[in-house]
């Protein structure tokens, strides 16, 4: 009796295995726990609809956001033949050291959150496809958008990672491009503590702007101190600061009116979104999507559709992969180019208001209600 109504039947579906991979532990971990959890609800969702033709098991990895780790996970899901393809890397030095892993194994992967142009431009891997956009976008969107609102001088502060580096030369063509001048620019550790010799040179320069190029961490402690030697100028982060553990970071008040740019439509603003947002908060996870959740999940959905389509084999998946166009997914239509980049239309500008980053169109900044530093 017991066997008959609850053994497995024989139709059950053949499980398919794919990998997530990104920094689970240490300082950007909030942004890799909300990826996680993206993909994982994807998972989740194609596992419960009856007209799935297989069922879909997650295997999970921390990168910890250091390269000689990622290259260690990398080789690992790689090397297991039952995974058929992952959902990869938020953090571009990881990203970077593992394409060529991916590219030996045949193993398919859709980049999440990774930034840097190079992981998808500078190889021609098949296997590597990035659903979010380029440092590019991003950078040409955020010093256009600083010059339109007055802004004329800036210092720039960045992380010496593959990451600090790409953000500094991209931004800082895009400032100059547009007319703004560039007063000072310093290179920073990613674990360095103390930036009083940096800071108290941009306090004497008086830039209307100070751009940092580098993730939360690193931003907390320089948003902090900027604060403690009196540096007036407006802050514009990069993505790697559109975080609530930024906010919760430097405290509700020091964040106000900070910026950040994020490749790709505003996923709040997108059908999906609602349903996405409605599904997350039904699975109870202990962290919230962050920025780059709706990417994961993007990529998650991807890489099922193709399995759906033509079965648990990486060169078959690999190959629909490539030919993706015109897709919808969660952060708008999704297009591989020539180089399996994903055609990012537009940037989404996001600003802290209230404790919240908040659409800059919808901000009470966009209004004039509020003023920016300087302005």
């Amino acid at each position: 009796m017991g066997m008959s109504l609850f053994g497995t039947p024989a139709s059950a579906k053949d499980v398919v295995k794919i990998a997530f991979v990104g920094p689970l532990t240490g300082g950007v971990s909030s942004i890799g726990l909300g990826g996680r959890n993206s993909a994982d609800l994807a998972v989740r969702l194609r596992n419960a609809d009856p007209k799935a033709k297989y069922t879909y098991e997650l295997v999970v990895q921390d990168d910890e956001c250091r390269p000689n780790v990622g290259v260690q996970v990398a080789t690992k899901i790689a090397a297991d033949k039952n995974i058929i393809a992952g959902v990869t890397h938020f953090c571009s030095a990881v990203a970077m050291g593992t394409v060529g892993v991916y590219n030996r194994f045949g193993l398919p992967v859709v980049v999440w959150g990774a930034v840097l142009p190079e992981i998808t431009y500078g190889n021609d891997y098949k296997e590597v496809h990035r659903v979010n956009g380029t440092m590019i976008n991003q950078s040409e969107v955020a010093a256009k958008f600083m010059k339109d609102q007055g802004f004329k001088k800036w210092a720039i502060i960045h992380d010496t990672t593959d990451y600090g580096k790409g953000h500094n030369k991209y931004f800082s063509e895009f400032v100059k491009k547009d007319g703004g001048t560039v007063v000072a620019t310093f290179g920073v550790t990613a674990d360095q503590q103390d930036f009083s010799t940096e800071l108290t040179k941009i306090r004497e320069l008086k830039p209307d702007v100070v751009y940092f190029g580098g993730l939360t961490p690193l931003g907390v402690r320089i948003r902090t101190q900027m604060e403690k030697l009196g540096i007036k100028a407006q802050f514009e982060g990069t993505s790697g600061i559109k975080s609530d553990a930024y906010i919760q970071g430097v405290g509700e008040k020091l964040a106000e009116g900070s910026l950040s740019f994020i490749e790709g439509a505003p996923w709040e603003k997108i059908p999906g979104g609602l349903y996405f947002t409605a599904k997350y908060q039904l699975q109870k996870y202990s962290e919230p999507p962050e920025a780059y959740g709706p990417f994961s999940y993007a990529a998650a959905n991807l890489i099922m559709d193709a399995v759906e389509k033509v079965g648990p084999d990486r060169k078959k998946v690999r190959d629909v992969l490539n030919k993706t166009k015109d897709v919808d997914t969660l952060i708008g239509k999704v297009t591989f180019d020539d180089h399996r980049q994903n055609i990012v239309p537009l940037v989404t500008k996001y600003v802290v208001q209230d404790g919240k980053w908040v659409i800059w169109e919808d901000s009470l900044y966009a209004s004039g209600k509020r003023k920016l530093s300087g302005q």
